[in-house]
Parts: structure tokens; C-alpha cells; sequence
């Protein structure tokens, strides 16, 4: 079996952890996650199976969704509800004031990730940095957001957020940086990965349901193919008689624009790419 399985994984579950369950239930060492979803956070994680790991680059860099609760008052040292509080201060933020706060984070801005993060810095991850008191250089970098709405009022200064956004976004981050900009000390309480690219709440699983999928003989049922995983990619089709070239290394000519294809030849061969005038299968995904 091979593709990608959704899973819903759980408040206090690594992505590490998620991987090693799902390399024990598909019994194969060939997995890998499409993206670090923090240990205290909850929803979607996208875990390539078998041959679909070939697929990272391809997947990793889809927008995100997220469903997040901020809360204005307290400040933290990691920027969430597991840090240490490092500053307090009586307010009283309302709605109105946080809706018109939001425009100014949209589109391109850069950010400075958190020290307690699963970021490296010469080899060592900046959270054992961090714990040993240890400064780094600046490691800001460039995010977009592509939406960023309140959904609820919870209560005074506690507010539900969505915010789709570009891979390497920090919610917590964003949300000190929302409580920066209306003057006070701000943490995120709660975050909900909703989606990553094509992967949502809907078709996630919980372990136990892999696992139950499994003592069925459907856990099949839970993968979604690697064709499909591709359907963003534009369908690309070669003469019958370029099958073996194709899957061969060789190129063919074609009229086609420069760019990634869901390459066909009579069946899926897997990632094309033309390149002034030539395609050339790029990532192997076919059945022998």
C-alpha cells in the first residue's frame, strides 16, 4: 500500500509519534510527514506512505488552515498556553478593535519564528537552545497570509481566529505579533490544524481508527493515492510509443508549457516536467 492517510492527530501526540504509529500499522519503514504540527496542537497531518514520500516537495508547501483561540492579557515564553508567563496586564480588548487589527497582517510579511520551536540552528534544535539560555541570530523569514478572520468572541480577550496561511507560519507568533500591535501581551491558547493543501478534518483519522481499519482488512481505505494527491498539477499525455523512453529517463518533445505535469502514457507515470520543449519524468510513481 502507498499514498498519503490524513491523520487527526491529538493534543500531546508528536509528529514524530504519528509517523512511528503509522509505520507500525502500514508495517513499512518508508513514512514520512508533510509538515511538523506542534505536539500541544490537534488536526490534520498528512503522513506519506511508501512511495509517496517521493511526493514532499511537491505537497509540503500548500497553504495551511487553522482554527485558533488568542488571548490578550497574558504573554508567554513560548507564545502559547504551555510557557511560562512572563508578563500580565489588565485590558480589555473588543471585537471591533481586534477586527480592525487583523488587515494589516495579511499578504507577504516576515516573521520571526519562536525560540521554543523545532527549528535548528547549527545542527541543534532552537527549543534546546533556548533551554540553556542560549542566543541566536536573527532567523527571520517571510510568510503570507492569505486570510485571517475572527470567528467568535469566547469571552473578555479571548477570541477564536482562521487564519490560512503559507507554510513556515507560526500561529502563536502571530498571535503575540496581533497583541503587539494593539498594545498588549498576547498568547495563542488552542490551535486546530483544519487542512493542509488538499488533506481536511473530513477524510483525518485517529489511530484507533487506523488501527481499526486494519483488523477489517480496509486500512486501504484510508490512503488517498498518489494521482490524487497530484490532481493540482495540470494532466500531461505522451504517444503510446514514448512509454518506455519516458520511463526510461528519456525525453520527449512536446508542445506544452515550461512547468510541473501529471505525466500519462496510456497509464500515470508519475511527475513530469517540460522544459523548452522537453518532458522528462521526474519522479517515478508507476506500476511495474
Amino acid at each position: 500500500m502507498e499514498g498519503i492517510v490524513t491523520v487527526l492527530k491529538p493534543p500531546g501526540m508528536s509528529s514524530s509519534d504519528a509517523v512511528v504509529d503509522v509505520r507500525r500499522i502500514f508495517e513499512t519503514k518508508r513514512v514520512g510527514h508533510l509538515g511538523t504540527l506542534d505536539p500541544e496542537a490537534a488536526g490534520v497531518l498528512p503522513v506519506c506512505v511508501g512511495r509517496a514520500v517521493r511526493l514532499f516537495d511537491y505537497l509540503v508547501d500548500k497553504q495551511k488552515t487553522y482554527l485558533c483561540e488568542i488571548v490578550f492579557g497574558i504573554a508567554t515564553d513560548t507564545q502559547d498556553a504551555q510557557g511560562a508567563v512572563i508578563e500580565r496586564r489588565d485590558c480589555d480588548i473588543d471585537a471591533d478593535a481586534l477586527d480592525a487589527a487583523l488587515p494589516a497582517f495579511l499578504g507577504r510579511t516576515v516573521q520571526t519564528p519562536p525560540m521554543y520551536s523545532a527549528l535548528k540552528y547549527n545542527g541543534r534544535k532552537l527549543y534546546e537552545l533556548a533551554l540553556e539560555g542560549k542566543e541566536i541570530p536573527d532567523k527571520s523569514r517571510e510568510i503570507e497570509i492569505a486570510s485571517l478572520e475572527r470567528t467568535r468572541t469566547l469571552g473578555k480577550n479571548r477570541f477564536l481566529l482562521r487564519v490560512t496561511c503559507s507554510r513556515g507560519t507560526y500561529i502563536r507568533t502571530l498571535c503575540s505579533d496581533i497583541g503587539a500591535a494593539l498594545g498588549v501581551p498576547a498568547h495563542m491558547a488552542f490551535l486546530l490544524r483544519e487542512s493542509s493543501g488538499m488533506f481536511t478534518l473530513d477524510g483525518a483519522y485517529s489511530v484507533a481508527e487506523l488501527e481499526a481499519l486494519k483488523a477489517e482488512g480496509r486500512l486501504e481505505a484510508a490512503l488517498t493515492g498518489c494521482e490524487q494527491a497530484l490532481s493540482h498539477l495540470p494532466r500531461l499525455d505522451l504517444r503510446a510509443d514514448r512509454k518506455k523512453p519516458a520511463m526510461n529517463g528519456l525525453p520527449t518533445r512536446i508542445n506544452a508549457p515550461d512547468g510541473l505535469y501529471r505525466l500519462y502514457c496510456t497509464t500515470f507515470l508519475g511527475i513530469g516536467a517540460v522544459q523548452d520543449g522537453d518532458a522528462v519524468l521526474k519522479v517515478h510513481l508507476y506500476s511495474e
